[in-house]
């Protein structure tokens, strides 16, 4: 896939049609897939992947960030186009809820703005989100003017109260980061759509293009994606694939994909694309 490709128009179109449109606090966009900035190769390979994803949300971890100069001054940071994209430093690797509250005011101090994305991960294996040091780093959080965007394991009632507490966003994981492994919390997702009041972001695990398709068509409002694209054989090109799907999985949603039910045969059972009566001379066969 060409990055010349009218892959721009094609996100715009379908934002325009978009009956909902994607608002989190107050600011519009028409791109539906989030990338994260981890794991490139280098700043250039970074740079021209968002560009090719046409993401407006690119979230960059504070440890990467050097602490004695300002954010606008990184050389990361700095290839990323501010004027067209939200900014979302997020406190990767904090253990509790304390440090990623500091994290979060360094980030901002430091020129970052006050959106973080929010993540408390106390285990450095596996990196699961611990639900009582996020719902608790939150409630500070919002209550200090930020707007937080958490990530979080698909928990349905942990969504329910971060969104009590103010939350822009929940994002519930697919799989566990950087394992590429797709949604394995599909039903713990649909749940937290139905019932969410905030746009929901599947963040996490998803490897391949397919993934964030069936994301978008279960009714998603967004995706995160970076390990798939940064250690992708071609980030530009992988970043385009996602880009196209996100919007496919959207036009899915919007139009009422089939699940699969359309006849009564069983799940199992054939269902004909043709009619199988009215041949023309059928009462001779």
């Amino acid at each position: 896939m060409s990055p010349e490709l009218p892959i721009t128009e094609l996100i715009q179109q379908s934002a325009a049609n978009d009956p909902q449109p994607l608002e989190i606090a107050g600011r519009r966009f028409a791109s539906r897939l989030f990338v994260g900035t981890g794991k490139f190769a280098s700043t250039q390979v970074m740079r021209a992947a968002i560009e090719s994803s046409r993401s407006e949300m690119v979230t960059v971890a504070l440890r990467r960030i050097e602490l004695d100069r300002p954010v606008d001054e990184q050389d990361m940071v700095a290839a990323i186009d501010r004027n067209r994209v939200q900014l979302l430093p997020n406190t990767s690797g904090a253990r509790d809820a304390d440090e990623a509250v500091k994290l979060a005011h360094l980030a901002r101090e430091l020129g970052g703005g006050n959106w973080i994305k929010l993540e408390v991960t106390p285990d450095p294996r596996y990196l699961l989100p611990d639900p009582v040091g996020t719902l608790r780093a939150a409630e500070t959080l919002v209550n200090d003017g930020f707007v937080v965007l958490p990530y979080i394991h698909a928990d349905p009632v942990l969504a329910l109260r971060l969104q009590d507490a103010g939350c822009a966003t929940v994002m519930p994981l697919g799989s566990p980061i950087g394992s590429n492994q797709g949604i394995r919390t599909a039903e713990s997702i649909r749940i937290i759509i139905e019932q969410a009041r905030v746009p929901v972001v599947v963040d996490a695990g998803l490897g391949a293009p397919s993934h964030a398709a069936q994301a978008m068509e279960m009714g998603a409002d967004a995706v995160l994606v970076n390990t798939a694209i940064a250690i992708a054989a071609d980030p530009q090109r992988c970043a385009a694939a996602f880009a196209v799907a996100t919007v496919a999985g959207r036009e899915g949603f919007l139009y009422g994909v089939s699940s699969g039910g359309g006849h009564t045969g069983g799940w199992n059972a054939a269902s004909a694309s043709s009619p199988l009566t009215g041949f023309l001379n059928e009462e001779q066969r």
